[in-house]
């Protein structure tokens, strides 16, 4: 092997950090604060620790944890033995934590004490000894179970020194699992190459540096947090954790930590610019926002606070983020409403993605992909290939072709290619609501009736008709103090757009289901309208 031939991996960018700013503080966790050379000390330990519990090379090691210091160093120690990280949605139900367990046939379980103890009645068939982490302060709790200490399995380890290298860079690093609303979750596999790669991209595109301080309101869980865990060390940033994502809660860090730079999805944006604490920046922060396309409303407000707003498009396959909506140097003079409508777009592929199309459904005469015409107008699915898509779903490779079809993968969401070449999500496919052969992008009747002052949150899905096969229904949130009726709301989306695109019922709730990660589950929503049928019927 010559230097030309050297596999890339995230585990150097600790390596790096550690070396050239060791004193500098890498994790800020309540009230700990962790340089770069006690992170890389701790990372090598939990790494002897892991392998002298029996955990090898090409094993997996499954977490079940909030955003945390243990929860970073995991995006390290496990990879460092070889081995693959499973970090689990913590808010899933103890079934469904069953099930990713047995099928990543993880060896090893790490845990927060309240998460391990709603386990206790499931059946963990490849875990040989579960861990209890500490809480924010250190401590333990007694549930009454028998794990191990997470300080026991640092005991194990040692501070003798492990390569930061990979003999194959596209050995898996970590297991993500989908959200399995259509059916069971699918394990998606990262590689190290692609986790570098997305990393330098997201370095990039959220413009880290080493003076960041980075707010964690995106779950590290959640697609390996974009990569965040690996981007933020490598720029030598300042992880700040937050384990509760609450108005009050961000504000707080945001004044005493001095941060620059978050992500979430756009619910979590409208919870930051209408917290009580909201106020105007003192200073630039970058603010990253995918999961759901943003109301223009949303980026206006967002803006109104002093932020900077990057818009980022992907899914759990592409590593998190795989395009962008790159500002153009003109976009500075345009008004901020049109400037909201721009941004609000899904934009390009990003520094390290390949890139991003729009096809027909229908193929070419060799059974190729066809792209839409750039106008905007005509819509398709959104695929993609390159560096940052997965490896492939684990231990289902009928899933992995087929998700390949044609040779790019096909995300399941439908756009619109815009003739400046930037894409624009209209729908997943499963939402677009097609009623007497029209078909309604649900994406579009949110966006408008986000944009009525009383609507804090919506929803929009479509539900049976007689009639039409389908017709659009809105689950709206009403801001506080506000009122306004139906009816009002109804007119107001016709005083916008096409009349048929309106919906004829609107039903006004507290507030939405939503994922982990803001993401409102529509599949919830639209279980409820379409109990009983056999089928979606189609007008």
């Amino acid at each position: 092997m010559t230097g030309l031939d050297t596999p890339i991996t995230p585990l150097k960018f600790l390596e790096r950090s550690a070396q050239v700013h060791p004193n500098k503080t890498a994790v800020v966790d309540g009230e700990r604060r962790i340089s770069y050379s006690d992170l890389a000390s701790i990372v090598t330990r939990l790494a002897h620790g892991l392998r002298q519990s029996g955990v090898g090379s090409g094993d997996r090691v499954a977490y079940l944890a909030t955003n945390s210091a243990e929860l970073l160093a995991a995006h390290y120690a496990v990879p460092l033995i070889g081995a693959a990280l499973v970090a689990i949605n913590t808010r899933l139900s103890p079934p469904e934590i069953e099930y990713i367990c047995n099928h990543s046939e993880a060896v090893l379980l790490l845990g927060e004490p309240l998460l391990l103890e709603q386990l206790q009645d499931t059946s963990l068939l490849t875990v040989r000894e579960t861990v209890q982490l500490p809480q924010q302060d250190g401590s333990y709790l007694d549930t009454g179970q028998s794990h191990l200490t997470y300080d026991a399995l640092m005991a194990r380890g040692s501070e003798e020194p492990l390569p930061w290298e990979v003999d194959d860079e596209t050995r898996t690093i970590s297991i993500n699992y989908t959200s399995g609303t259509t059916g069971r979750p699918k394990g998606v596999m990262y590689t190290h190459r692609g986790a570098y790669l997305n990393s330098l991209s997201q370095i990039h595109h959220q413009h880290f540096d080493i003076d960041t301080k980075y707010l964690w309101t995106l779950p590290m869980f959640h697609c390996n947090g974009w990569c965040g865990p690996w981007a933020v060390t490598a720029a030598s940033g300042t992880h700040v954790c937050i384990r509760a994502v609450r108005g009050d809660a961000m504000w707080s860090l945001i004044d005493s930590e001095k941060i620059d730079h978050m992500s979430g999805a756009p619910t979590v944006l409208t919870t930051l610019a209408t917290a009580d604490a909201a106020h105007r920046l003192d200073r630039s922060m970058t603010i990253t926002t995918a999961g759901a396309p943003p109301s223009p409303t949303t980026i206006r407000a967002v803006r109104a606070l002093g932020a900077e707003i990057v818009h980022v498009y992907g899914l759990t396959e592409t590593y998190g983020p795989c395009a962008v909506c790159e500002p153009q140097a003109d976009w500075a003079a345009l008004d901020e409403d049109t400037l909201a409508r721009l941004l609000a777009r899904q934009g390009v592929g990003m520094l390290a993605s390949g890139p991003v199309r729009v096809v027909r459904t229908q193929r070419g005469p060799h059974g190729e992909l066809v792209d839409v015409a750039s106008n905007g107008t005509e819509m398709g699915e959104i695929v993609m290939r390159g560096n940052i898509v997965m490896k492939g779903y684990f231990g289902d490779d009928s899933a992995t072709a087929e998700a390949f079809s044609g040779g790019w993968f096909h995300s399941g969401d439908l756009g619109v290619m815009h003739p400046d070449g930037y894409v624009q999500l209209m729908d997943r496919a499963k939402d677009i609501v097609i009623s007497g052969g029209e078909n309604i992008s649900t994406i579009e009747v949110e966006q408008v009736l986000m944009s009525h002052p009383s609507v804090l949150d919506v929803a929009v899905i479509g539900v049976p008709d007689t009639k039409w096969g389908e017709r659009p229904k809105a689950f709206v949130v009403l801001k506080t103090d506000s009122t306004v009726s139906d009816s009002d709301l109804t007119q107001f989306v016709r005083d916008h757009i096409a009349a048929f695109k309106a919906p004829r019922e609107i039903v006004f709730l507290p507030g939405l289901p939503k994922t982990s990660t803001g993401k409102i589950r529509k599949n919830e929503l639209r279980d409820r309208e379409w109990h009983g049928e056999r089928e979606r019927i189609r007008g």
